[in-house]
């Protein structure tokens, strides 16, 4: 009875630290990030990206381009005139949308600066999306609209408001789930490792031979942990940080420990038999 009072009490603290990490990833997901002009003539950009794909450096951002004003036809589903959204060199191609034809969502890409995917789970990126218009030949006033979907990553936006543009400058870095989850990872494979070590130090002071229930763990830890770091979120590399922190070097013990446990088995098992011999 004496041991249930403080495993409660670690359980409900744990939920509770647990939901607040996630109330305030959901709080972060949910936010809208605002920059430009807040002119009643203007143009909106509301941009939200879907995913982020660090291998490829680059991200993937909807946008959904919204005329107000003397600027908007049918309540803002069409421009008035050509519509011409000019983005930042870092976004691949800018936007062009016809007079008086209903505007539809567009895909883009966003190349990432910084960081390097070998950094994983600790990499970071950096970009800057920039959106100006231009309709009917002149150039409108711009507001940008920023929000993100995609659970691995999490992203900082910092607004710049010069005029009649939205720039929004973003740091890209894992979110702090995947994060916790892979320092999890980490020490998991550490103790696995350190586990098989005491095992087979054990098996061989003791002189035990050949303990084929014991082997047999040794083996399927060694091959379980190779399918346990593939379930890494994000799909890392081989060579990452993960792997030089914890996964080749337990990957190196346990197979090391399993080498030395049967060699020192065999050789046990065979003094009977040398003694029987002589």
């Amino acid at each position: 009875m004496a041991v249930l009072v403080p495993l409660a009490i670690l359980i409900v603290v744990a939920v509770s630290v647990g939901s607040w990490l996630q109330f305030a990833e959901r709080q972060a997901l949910d936010t809208v990030h605002t920059s430009g002009s807040g002119a009643a003539d203007r143009v909106d950009v509301e941009a939200t990206v879907q995913r982020v794909d660090a291998a490829a450096r680059e991200l993937v951002m909807r946008v959904r381009v919204t005329p107000r004003g003397t600027l908007a036809e049918e309540g803002g589903i069409a421009p008035a005139a050509d519509l011409v959204l000019q983005t930042s060199a870092a976004t691949q191609g800018d936007l062009v949308f016809k007079a008086h034809e209903r505007i539809t969502t567009r895909d883009v890409k966003v190349a990432l600066t910084g960081g390097s995917i070998s950094d994983y789970p600790f990499d970071a990126y950096e970009t800057d999306i920039e959106f100006w218009a231009v309709l009917g030949g002149e150039q409108v006033p711009v507001r940008v609209l920023f929000s993100h979907n995609d659970t691995l990553f999490s992203i900082s936006p910092t607004s710049t408001t010069p005029p009649q543009e939205a720039v929004v400058g973003l740091r890209v870095v894992r979110s702090g789930s995947l994060l916790v989850f892979a320092v999890f990872m980490m020490v998991v494979m550490w103790a696995l490792a350190a586990s098989v070590l005491i095992g087979a130090w054990y098996l061989g002071t003791r002189g035990e031979g050949l303990v084929w229930p014991a082997l047999a763990w040794m083996a399927a830890t060694l091959f379980a942990l190779a399918a346990f770091r593939n379930t890494a979120p994000g799909t890392p590399p081989i060579g990452c940080v993960l792997d030089w922190f914890a996964f080749l070097w337990a990957e190196t013990i346990i197979a090391l420990c399993l080498i030395a446990v049967v060699v020192t088995g065999v050789r046990t098992a065979l003094r009977p038999d040398e003694a029987h011999s002589s």
